[in-house]
């Protein structure tokens, strides 16, 4: 064939095509037997236990001052749902997860595998961004890679979800809550996401790989890479592997590693006795990159605005004659007869402050009229008397202590409203421990003198549990005479009562009501005639239920054992040695402490993010709300929603003040601050404006009206 020097040919280069990670044949019998000799270890999914505790567990330390997070759950779509539902039942089935009911809280969201699953994540930066960093150092690519120089035969070793592998310390378990809409859930394991879970995993390698590092082995968190100079090495640096895995109960995920290889993939290398490579699929995207043919396909994203170019002025400006408003000079009587024109007369209502601006501004204007307009509303008297209160709860919860251990702490309320039966009983005692929850059903009736009551307490609780320390009850006359408080000052029993009208401040004995009622209901549905004495049996039913609180039942956690129960089938008991009891009853004690203070702590977050601390101090004048009194002629439907204003004469309590009420009113002066509201007086916003007299009061039936003498 003629070629000239002008013609045109094409040249064709042979380059041999990097197969990364492929083996170049079956491994050795040595190494097949290896395997199977650790098949024990080498598994696709983890057995169905948790792992144990090893040298280096994961901890949550927060910053000081730092309050629990918490975040809504994220809205997902019908196919995350079904997703997320099939993940937690895994999760709970293996052991991994258990349910939460401590105040922290992250969301959930999804993102897509490479294989087109989805991945569940959760969120948990708010966590990570109080979380004291762990500056445990990662180790630096190049220099694991410089580690493998003369190496001839790879195997790379990949753990099987290895951070589930790696326990959470039992204090901080509480912090790696989630939130679902099939509930609250929290880790058992290291879950991915957190801040330090790099930092504790590559620890933790490490310490178990010390002896092998930079000998036959480098390690990058979960991937483990022995490399040698010749099979027969290798058989026994891998032998050396497995043997320390085994013993530290790791497990590897066999599908995904790789044994005896010439090359092999590693953290975006290919590594071979020829070198490290860049693996080509890491720069498929610049080997493959068009070159620009002209200026336009230059241009990158040219229709992209920058966040100056969003903030330009698009709006349209349209003009206002100024003549078509009366201007108001500043003349404070003239303003103020406008706004009681607008505000105060039949026709205008008593409607709220942009009502009111909107009616003045359509005729009238002067500078700040919406700040007078505002001040005007809120310092109505009529207004403030008649109008419910819009405003968060002035208190912030103020939770009681925990005791440490049953019976410390004893609640007390009665039930009354039931049928006389023959006995003569017409109401129940109720009694609750604090700590365990247990419950005492005491038939009694409502004319029963002090003595007898005492007399019942005497005989169904101190005879049975010893003298509490705290007694908490609420406004009963039965637990305020002279008697009493001598009895239980005899006793060194402390009386914390709580406020009148605010039977929130003792909220357990009023839930405990509730569930008595319809226990009796139940099992009063045929015949009401011996209600009394159905309750010993409602008792013990009761107190053998699990807790939601506590997680035990009330029986368990007072005397350490279970009662034998009809259904119960018969097992030879076993004594546990006394010292052994008593140890074991402590911890028992200690977690259910832990446990009801982290409910607490969730209780008042919830309840505080709804509240704001009141300001009420002694010498205010306050509006007393009118829920719970009976002192007007009209209907409920009618009534001013406050009455007053009242002088405040003394604080009881940090959320309790004593008002100074009229003489005919024979009611307890003390009120929560839930229950007052402060008063703005309108003379002082605008002088000389007088408020209305305050409504009648109903007093023996008949309506009396307040005069000034």
């Amino acid at each position: 064939m003629d070629v000239k020097r002008t013609d045109t040919g094409f040249l064709a280069i042979a380059t041999e095509v990097e197969n990364d990670g492929e083996k170049a044949s079956e491994p050795p019998e040595k190494i097949k037997d290896l395997l199977k000799e650790f098949q024990d270890i080498l598994l696709d999914d983890l057995p169905d236990e948790l792992p144990p505790y090893r040298t280096h567990q994961h901890e949550i330390v927060e910053e000081p001052g730092s309050k629990p997070t918490f975040r809504a759950p994220y809205r997902l779509s019908p196919t995350e749902l079904a997703d997320m539902k099939k993940q937690i039942e895994y999760l709970l089935a293996e052991g991994l997860i258990r349910p939460s009911t401590l105040p922290y809280g992250a969301p959930v969201l999804f993102t897509p595998k490479p294989d087109g699953s989805l991945r569940m994540c959760i969120d948990y930066r708010a966590l990570n961004k109080q979380t004291i960093k762990n500056k445990y150092p990662i180790p630096r690519i190049d220099d694991l890679l410089d580690q493998l120089q003369g190496a001839t035969v790879f195997s790379k070793l990949d753990l099987r979800s290895g951070y589930w592998q790696i326990r959470m310390a039992d204090d901080s378990v509480h912090k790696t809550a989630f939130q679902t809409r099939y509930g609250s859930y929290e880790y058992l394991v290291m879950p991915f996401g957190l801040t330090n879970a790099l930092a504790t995993f590559q620890a933790e390698m490490n310490h178990i790989l010390r002896p092998l590092l930079d000998e036959c082995v480098v390690v990058y968190l979960d991937e483990i890479l022995i490399y040698s100079r010749d099979m027969q090495q290798h058989v026994e640096h891998l032998r050396r592997v497995f043997e320390i895995l085994r013993r530290e109960h790791f497990y590897v995920k066999l599908s995904k590693s790789d044994f005896a290889l010439e090359k092999v993939q590693f953290l975006g290398h290919i590594v071979s006795a020829q070198g490290v490579h860049v693996d080509p699929k890491k720069i498929e995207a610049v080997r493959t990159w068009k070159t620009p043919e002209n200026v336009s396909s230059s241009l990158a994203l040219p229709t992209t605005t920058t966040d100056p170019e969003r903030d330009y002025w698009d709006n349209d400006i349209a003009y206002r004659k100024g003549s078509m408003k009366i201007w108001v000079p500043n003349y404070p009587p003239l303003r103020q007869l406008l706004l009681e024109e607008y505000h105060d007369i039949l026709y205008a209502r008593h409607f709220g402050s942009n009502k009111t601006l909107t009616g003045i501004a359509k005729h009238y204007y002067w500078p700040h009229m919406a700040d007078d307009v505002q001040k005007f509303v809120t310092s109505c008297t009529t207004c403030q008397r008649m109008k419910s209160s819009k405003q968060k709860k002035a208190v912030l919860l103020q939770p009681l202590p925990i005791p440490e251990q049953p019976w410390q702490v004893v609640r007390l309320d009665f039930i009354t409203g039931l049928p006389t039966i023959t006995s003569g009983h017409d109401a129940i005692l109720v009694v609750i421990d604090k700590f365990s929850k247990m419950g005492h059903f005491i038939p009694t009736h409502t004319t029963a003198r002090t003595e007898e009551t005492a007399q019942l307490f005497v005989r169904y609780i101190i005879s049975q549990h010893g003298i509490p320390t705290t007694l908490i009850s609420d406004r009963d006359p039965k637990f305020t005479s002279k008697f009493r408080k001598e009895l239980m000052s005899l006793l060194g029993t402390k009386l914390a009562m709580s406020s009148a009208y605010h039977p929130q401040t003792d909220e357990q004995t009023e839930r405990l009501n509730q569930i008595v009622e319809q226990l009796l209901r139940a099992a009063c549905k045929d015949d009401i005639s011996k209600w009394d004495l159905h309750l010993p049996v409602l008792e013990f039913a009761y107190n053998n239920a699990t807790h939601t609180a506590t997680g035990q039942t009330s029986f368990f956690l007072c005397y350490g054992r279970h009662p034998l129960t009809p259904q119960q089938p018969t097992i030879p008991a076993t004594v546990q040695p006394a010292h052994d009891f008593i140890t074991t009853m402590h911890k028992l004690w200690d977690r259910t402490h832990k446990r009801l203070l982290g409910i607490q702590h969730q209780q008042k977050y919830q309840a505080d993010r709804h509240c704001t601390d009141h300001t009420i101090t002694v010498g205010d004048r306050v509006l007393l709300d009118t829920c719970n009194l009976d002192i007007s002629h009209l209907p409920s439907t009618l009534r001013p929603r406050f009455c007053g204003p009242f002088l405040v004469e003394a604080q009881v309590t940090p959320v309790t003040f004593s008002i100074r009420l009229p003489a005919t009113w024979k009611i307890y002066n003390a009120f929560h601050v839930q229950l007052l509201k402060p008063y703005r007086d309108p003379n002082t916003v605008f002088s000389g404006r007088q408020p209305p007299p305050p409504p009648p009061v109903l007093v023996h039936d008949e309506p009396e009206y307040e005069v000034d003498p």
